[in-house]
C-alpha cells in the first residue's frame, strides 16, 4: 500500500517518526512535506497529501500538525477525500469501518509516538465494511461547496 504524508512544522517530528515506522512495515510513503521545523502553513501540505490520494497515486494518506485540526480541514477540502481527525485507536478503527476515511489527520501536540502508532496501525488494517454505511460515505462525497 501507498501511503501520502503531510504536515506542518508542529507535526514534522512525529510525521517522520511514522514515515520510519511505516517503511519498516513495508509500506511505500510519499513524503509531501514539510521537511523541517522552519514555521511553514499546513494548508499547502494537507492538501498537497490529499492530492495524492485524490488522484489514485497513494491509497490512503496521513496528515500531522501540532492539533491535527487544520491540517485535516485542509484535507478535507480536496474533493473525495474523508479525512479523520484520531486521537485513540477506536476512533481510527470506526472511521475505516463505518466512513471509508481515506485520510488520518493527528495532532503531534496530543498524540505520542507509542499511540500514534497504534492509530496508524488499526487505521490501515481495518477494511470498510460497506452495507448500509455504503450509502451514507455515497451521500458524503456528492456534498459540494
Amino acid at each position: 500500500m501507498k501511503i501520502s504524508l503531510g504536515c506542518d512544522h508542529g507535526g514534522y517530528a512525529l510525521k517522520e517518526h511514522i514515515k520510519a515506522f511505516l517503511e519498516a512495515k513495508g509500506y511505500e510513503v510519499v513524503d509531501c512535506g514539510t521537511y523541517s521545523t522552519d514555521s511553514c502553513d499546513y494548508p499547502i501540505f494537507g492538501e498537497a497529501a490529499a492530492r495524492k490520494v485524490q488522484s489514485g497515486e497513494c491509497e490512503r494518506g496521513i496528515v500531522i500538525c501540532t492539533t491535527g485540526i487544520g491540517i485535516s480541514i485542509a484535507a478535507n477540502k480536496v474533493r473525495g477525500i474523508r479525512c479523520a481527525l484520531c486521537s485513540e485507536p477506536l476512533s481510527a478503527e470506526m472511521t475505516r469501518r463505518h466512513n471509508n476515511a481515506n485520510m488520518l489527520a493527528m495532532g503531534a501536540g496530543m498524540t505520542g509516538k507509542n499511540m500514534a502508532e497504534r492509530i496508524v496501525e488499526v487505521f490501515l488494517s481495518t477494511a470498510f465494511e460497506g452495507g448500509r454505511h455504503e450509502r451514507r460515505v455515497d451521500l458524503l462525497d456528492t456534498i459540494e461547496g
